[in-house]
Formats: structure tokens, sequence, C-alpha cells
């Protein structure tokens, strides 16, 4: 069965996906690039910091594993809502436990998505974040 999501029509987006494994890290992107937004790949928390602190850093939705290497993945999202408190992060785990779902909400998740996940997951979540975004922007410009 193939799955066509280009009509996402998510060009000129940004989306961040912070995962330490690398087989989920591709399967993020091939999924994002589907949609037509571009991706930024990062491996680690620390990563994740460097990255958020640039001036010129585009960021439209973050994807955030729960436990990553050297910042886990609910410290980076706390220290990124201290800038940028309106940016969707997606945090995907597989850790199942009401503790961890709390401490991601506490820490500014939007979302907290149980591992595996589905392509048509992803796109859900993508047009719920980012095809909002758009129209929100379109009739205030009017």
């Amino acid at each position: 069965m193939s799955l066509n999501f280009s009509n996402l029509a998510l060009e000129g987006k940004t989306i961040l996906v912070v995962e330490d494994d690398v087989p989920s890290l591709r399967y993020y992107e091939t999924l994002i690039q589907c949609s037509g937004a571009n991706v930024v790949k990062l491996r680690t928390g620390r990563d994740f910091v460097d990255y958020i602190q640039k001036d010129d850093a585009q960021i439209d939705l973050v994807i955030m594993d729960f436990l990553i290497p050297l910042i886990n993945g609910i410290d980076c999202t706390k220290i990124f809502r201290k800038e940028r408190k309106h940016v969707p992060v997606l945090m995907i785990t597989a850790y199942s436990s009401e503790q961890s779902k709390a401490d991601a909400f506490i820490a500014g998740c939007n979302e907290y998505i149980l591992k595996p996940v589905y392509p048509e997951a992803i796109f859900t979540l993508l047009e719920k974040y980012l095809k909002q975004d758009v129209k929100e922007k379109v009739i205030n410009l009017s």
C-alpha cells in the first residue's frame, strides 16, 4: 500500500527531529520529507540546545524522543519553552508511564505519543500543528 502525503504542502516549514536511534531518525526524516517540509536531524540533547540558541534557527515544530543522550527530552523541552513558547513539541517515546506523560506535559510538550508511530499518525499531527498555522496567518492578514 502506497501513501501519498504530498498534499500537506509544508514547503518552507522546518521540523527538528531529536532522536538518537538512527533507524528511527531516518524513518521520521523520510516521512517529513514526503510532506515537503525541511528536516533538521539532531542526535543528542546538547545538539538540540546548541541549535535552538542560534539566532537564525527557523523552527516550526519539534519531534523529540524522551530519552536522548546528554540532556533528556524533558529538560530540552523546558529549555526550549523559555525562548519559544508557541512552537509545537511532540514527544515520541516508548515510556508509557503516567508519570513520564505528566512530566512531558508539565515541561511544555503539546503531544505525548507512544512508539511505534505509524505514518498516518505523523501526518495527522503535522497537519494539526502546521497547516493550522498557515490558515491562521492567512486570516490575520486580511
